[in-house]
């Protein structure tokens, strides 16, 4: 089928995508905007997945920043890439702003499940395992149930595992996967400061 400049146009803007790859998705969706963008938004995801896992050294980036409108809040945060090319970029540039703008929002404690602390984990899962007991649920249904709480908790205190506040239909990892096969450069969000007015008191 015969694709417009103007159907390719709308949907490299909903997708960030090449325009080949716009078409080509416009094509084989048979002119579709939506089902073609959701194609191009998995494929980007699963191009991300795959060059995050090389294991490429990210020794450029920038630091992302974040202040509040009433000046009572602030956020820093390092975002790690491979090049000073890509930290220079304002999709990158953007990206880390996002990061520093959720981490504002949402207040994690940690940026990924293996930085929170072993004994940190025990003491919540003992107190989970303790509150499913008392719940009345026999000890291996309550393993089952201490599990899935214990990935909630991990999503309230995991800055990867959270739902991004711009779009909660995506974690911050499958956000950083999308930006990563955008880019073609792995990316590391290192260590992040939240400031709020209060909390040093």
């Amino acid at each position: 089928m015969a694709v417009k400049a103007k159907e390719v146009k709308a949907l490299r803007e909903i997708t960030g995508a090449g325009p080949l790859d716009c078409k080509n998705a416009l094509v084989e969706h048979d002119g579709d905007i939506d089902a073609a963008a959701e194609f191009l938004r998995e494929k980007a995801l699963k191009d991300g997945i795959k060059l995050q896992g090389k294991g490429r050294s990210a020794n450029e980036g920038v630091i992302g920043n974040y202040v509040h409108f009433d000046q009572r809040l602030a956020v820093i945060v390092e975002v790690n890439c491979e090049t000073d090319f890509v930290a220079a970029t304002d999709q990158f540039k953007a990206f880390a702003k996002d990061i520093a703008m959720h981490i504002a929002n949402m207040n994690p404690q940690y940026v990924k499940r293996e930085d929170v602390p072993e004994a940190q984990v025990a003491s919540e899962t003992e107190r989970q395992m303790q509150r499913a007991l008392d719940e009345g649920k026999p000890e291996h249904i309550a393993e089952k149930i201490v599990s899935g709480r214990m990935n909630k908790w991990y999503e309230e205190i995991v800055l990867m595992e959270q739902s991004f506040i711009k779009d909660d239909d995506k974690t911050i990892t499958q956000y950083l996967q999308e930006t990563v096969a955008e880019v073609g450069e792995t990316i590391n969000i290192g260590r992040f400061q939240r400031f709020a007015i209060g909390d040093g008191a």
